[in-house]
Order: C-alpha cells, then structure tokens, then sequence
C-alpha cells in the first residue's frame, strides 16, 4: 500500500501578548532533521527533487509557498502526465503538507522573505544516497490561477 501525501491543520492563537502558530496533530517521532528555505526572491521554483526512501513535510513559517508533490513509479522515466497535488501553505493559516517516500516534491515561494520548514526522516548522508533530481519544469505546476 502506498502512501499518499497529507496535509494536516494547524492553527493560530492570537492575544494581547502576540500570535501562536501550531500544529498540535503532526507526530514529529519519524524525523530525523529540518531546514529552512528561503529564496532571494518570490515566484522562485525550487523543484523537483525525490526520494525512494527519505519522507518530508513542509510548513510555512513566514509567508506563503505553493508546495507540489507527486508520486514516481518509474525513476529512469517519470511519467510526465501524472497530475501532482498542489497545495499552497501560508503562516496566516498554519498547516504541515507530510510527503511520503516515493514521491519527488518541489515548492514555489509566493511572497517576498516566505520561509519553508522542511522536516527529513533521514539523517543527511542517508538522504544524499536517496537523491534524485528533475528538471523544475518536468512537471510544470507553477503557474498562479487567475479567479
């Protein structure tokens, strides 16, 4: 059975003293490690990047970020036609997007100074032997939908 990414609802408190992000309903037992990424500018793609092995979550800490991620079967030959999910993530409205293995993930920061953490289940010199890489615009997802 495979898994399939997830995104999990936080929220904000917010009093007279200041505002609390959280998400109470991330389990952080499975992971090993975090960053943080922040891009020199907004509408920067940073994608895409996958794993057989190693999981992920992100979350927004500042600012907002499209997050895309979708699940590879053939990693010699990805299948083009695949729909990724799209979510887009915000520090306005706490959430963390959880990305199992097997699937490449990629993100677009939407505003200027936006900070994504990303949560790893692998220490990094196991993750650098489970790193595949393709182009930013294999999948292209990164268009901004007038409504």
């Amino acid at each position: 059975m495979t898994l399939l990414p997830m995104l999990i609802s936080g929220g904000l408190a917010i009093d007279d003293r200041g505002a609390l992000q959280f998400a109470n309903d991330f389990d952080l037992s499975a992971y090993k490690r975090f960053y943080i990424i922040r891009n020199h500018e907004s509408r920067f793609v940073r994608a895409w990047h996958a794993h057989k092995i190693e999981g992920k979550a992100f979350t927004v800490i500042d600012g907002a970020a499209v997050i895309g991620a979708v699940q590879v079967t053939d990693w010699d030959n990805p299948d083009r036609s695949v729909t990724p999910q799209r979510v887009v993530l915000s520090s306005a409205m706490p959430s963390v997007y959880v990305i199992p293995p097997g699937f490449a993930n990629g993100l677009m920061t939407l505003q200027p100074n936006t900070e994504v953490l990303v949560f790893s289940t692998l220490a990094i010199d196991d993750a650098m032997k489970d790193d595949f890489r393709f182009d930013s615009r294999y999948w292209n997802i990164w268009s901004i939908e007038e409504r």
